[in-house]
C-alpha cells in the first residue's frame, strides 16, 4: 500500500500562488509574503480559512487545476469547523428521519488539532483516484494464484491483511481504516442503500462470498483498523500514533465534518471528484 508523506501538509508552489492571488492580489512584495506562508503555520491556517479562499474553490470547475487536492479539502475542512462551531447540532438520518444531536463542540475539537485536520484532507486527496493492485500466492507447492483487487476494495484488503508480511500490514491497516471513514463520511446514503431496500428495510442478499457490510459494521471494522495501524511501528516512524488513537477513539465524531462536506459544499459534485 502506497503511504505518502504526514505531518504539516507542505503547500505547493502552485497552492501558494492561489492563495496569495485570491486573498491579497494587491500586494507588492509577493515574494515575501510566498515567503511567510510557507515558514509560519498560524499564518498558512489563516490563509486557507478565508472567506475568499473557501468562494473561489467551491465555485471553480476546474480547481484542480489549480491547487492541489489536499489544500482543496483543507480548505473545506477549516470552513466546516467555523460553520459547526456556529452551529449547536450536527443531523443523523435514522431511517427516513432526521434527528438534532448536540455534538457540535465534539466536532469543532477534533477539527482543532493541526494535525488530524491535515491527515483527513491528506487522506480524502487519496480517494480521487483508486490504484489497483495485483498479489500472488502459494495455493500449494507449485502452484501459485494471483489476486487482483484496487484500494477501495474493503473486503479483499481485509484478507489480505491478515496474509501478508508484517512490515506490509500497515500498508492495509491504515488503508482499510481510511476507506471505512471515508465511505461513511462522504457517501452515507451508498452504505445504508447497499446494505437495506429503501422501502421495506429489508437487508439485501449477499453477492457471492462478499457480506453486506452495515453503517454500524464500517464504523466497527475503522475503529479496529485505527487502533491495529496506531499499534504498528510504521505509525511511530511515521508520526501517526496520535492521530490513529484519536480516530480510534473519535470515529464516529470524525465523520460528521465528511457529511457536512458532502451535503453542504460537494453534494452533485462528489461523484465527479470521486468517480471510483
Amino acid at each position: 500500500m502506497r503511504l505518502g508523506s504526514y505531518g504539516r501538509s507542505k503547500l505547493s508552489d502552485r497552492d501558494v500562488e492561489f492563495l496569495v492571488e485570491t486573498t491579497t492580489p494587491q500586494v507588492t512584495d509577493k515574494a515575501r509574503l510566498k515567503q511567510i506562508l510557507t515558514e509560519d503555520e498560524d499564518f498558512r491556517d489563516t490563509f486557507i480559512s478565508d472567506e475568499a479562499v473557501f468562494n473561489r474553490v467551491v465555485n471553480d470547475e476546474e480547481i484542480f487545476l489549480k491547487i492541489s487536492p489536499a489544500l482543496f479539502f483543507e480548505i473545506l475542512l477549516r470552513r466546516a469547523a467555523k460553520e459547526l462551531k456556529e452551529s449547536s447540532f450536527t443531523v443523523e438520518k435514522t431511517g427516513a428521519m432526521k434527528v438534532p444531536v448536540f455534538d457540535t463542540h465534539e466536532v469543532v475539537d477534533l477539527l482543532s488539532k493541526r494535525e488530524l485536520i491535515t491527515y483527513l484532507a491528506e487522506m480524502l486527496a487519496s480517494f480521487i483516484k483508486v490504484r489497483s493492485y495485483a498479489l500472488s500466492f502459494r495455493v500449494k507447492k507449485g502452484t501459485w494464484r494471483k489476486i487482483q483487487f484496487n484500494d477501495l476494495d474493503l473486503q479483499t484488503m481485509m484478507s489480505f491483511s491478515e496474509a501478508v508480511d508484517e512490515n506490509l500490514k500497515f500498508g492495509f491497516y491504515k488503508r482499510i481504516a481510511d476507506i471505512c471513514l471515508f465511505v461513511l463520511g462522504m457517501f452515507p446514503e451508498y452504505v445504508e442503500r447497499e446494505y437495506r431496500y429503501p422501502f421495506s428495510g429489508e437487508v439485501r442478499p449477499s453477492i457471492g462470498l462478499k457480506a453486506r457490510i452495515s453503517p454500524e459494521e464500517y464504523e466497527k471494522e475503522g475503529r479496529k483498523f485505527y487502533r491495529l495501524a496506531a499499534e504498528h511501528e510504521s505509525a511511530k516512524s511515521l508520526d501517526l500514533s496520535d492521530v490513529f488513537w484519536m480516530l480510534h477513539g473519535s470515529f464516529h465524531v470524525a465523520t460528521k465534518p465528511l457529511k457536512f462536506i458532502s451535503e453542504r459544499y460537494l453534494h452533485y459534485k462528489k461523484k465527479n471528484i470521486f468517480p471510483s
